[in-house]
């Protein structure tokens, strides 16, 4: 196959001017040399398109391929992530992991959480803070916990979001009000143990790829998976491999959900437990970081005994697999 990679490389955006922060959902180099060299091994032809800019120009100009490989996340508007897949839609091309209804969707925290609440998933209690007038309507039992409502790679968290008063409520989300140009998600503090669940596949094919707990460790916080621990995780966060019976309960929390919305080939569902111990969903990362080193669900998937390359070629597999459907679909229609 002529598969096409869509991406944004970090180290163009840091070349524009963008800060480190600014530039932290995207790409290396490494990430996606790994990817190339995976689907170039499997026998297929790579043609590098790169950012949404790339992506217009090369469709204006006649360009199309039988698939394409989307790691972009976007840079504007909390749509972004889904400005590539709609774009591929619009021309007919199929594309790994899911498309622009749920990558608008997912971005979003807040409408993500009240969406799998519909669907008989657990999240915490949950308060949108809008603008700073609107901090004096939050009424939720203190310990709480706040961060930007559409932002990855845990940008805006930190040791300050967990809150235990009204003047830390009203100092952090004034602050993030102003640092990030979006809604603050406030939400009942979660202070139980935390797991990443790796999901491959799509719809009732899917299937839990392991759990790994994240901890904090040395100099980590311990109270969430916050921006410093992840960009410095060699040092703070230890990752184990774990089947216990929480974790089980915290790999059905996010099956169910992975379902529920209709994610597709591959991604990841955090959980926390509460007070009670019973799992919440936090959040659903359905374009996944695939840096072979330094994302959690690669790491989990090699915790697990997996090789890069099997996990790369399962992405791919689970997307031809569903185009093969669509065209099955569509003859017998």
């Amino acid at each position: 196959m002529k598969i096409g990679m869509t991406y944004d490389l970090k180290d163009d955006y840091l070349k524009r001017g963008l800060s480190y922060e600014e530039a932290a959902e995207f790409d290396s180099e490494v990430t996606i040399a790994g990817i190339e060299n995976v689907l170039k091994k499997s026998g297929h032809t790579v043609d590098r398109i790169g950012n949404i800019t790339d992506l217009v120009s090369r469709l204006a100009s006649g360009g199309t391929w039988d698939m394409v490989f989307n790691i972009a996340e976007g840079l504007k508007g909390l749509g972004r992530e889904a400005q590539v897949p709609a774009l591929l839609d619009a021309w007919g091309i199929p594309y790994t992991f899911s498309g622009p209804e749920l990558m608008s969707l997912t971005l979003h925290k807040a409408m993500t959480n009240a969406v799998v609440r519909s669907l008989g998933v657990a999240t915490a209690d949950n308060f949108l803070v809008r603008n700073v007038e609107e901090i004096s309507l939050v009424n939720l039992p203190f310990p709480l916990f706040a961060k930007p409502v559409a932002e990855g790679t845990s940008k805006g968290i930190s040791s300050r979001s967990l809150l235990h008063n009204k003047a830390g409520l009203r100092s952090i989300c004034t602050e993030l009000l102003e640092n990030f140009k979006q809604p603050v998600l406030v939400e009942t503090f979660l202070p139980g143990r935390e797991f990443t669940v790796g999901l491959l596949g799509s719809g009732s094919d899917s299937r839990i790829a392991g759990v790994i707990e994240v901890a904090a460790v040395g100099k980590g916080d311990s109270s969430a998976y916050t921006y410093e621990n992840k960009q410095e995780w060699k040092d703070r966060v230890s990752y184990e491999l774990v089947d216990d019976e929480a974790a089980m309960s915290a790999a059905s929390l996010a099956i169910k959900a992975w379902r529920g919305m209709g994610c597709l080939d591959a991604g990841r569902v955090d959980v926390r437990l509460g007070r009670d111990g019973a799992p919440r969903f936090i959040e659903v990362n359905p374009l996944p970081g695939l840096n072979p080193e330094s994302s959690d669900l690669p790491i989990l998937w090699a915790l697990g005994g997996g090789k890069y390359e099997s996990l790369i070629k399962e992405i791919l597999h689970s997307a031809i697999l569903r185009q093969g459907r669509v065209e099955a679909y569509r003859g017998a229609a």
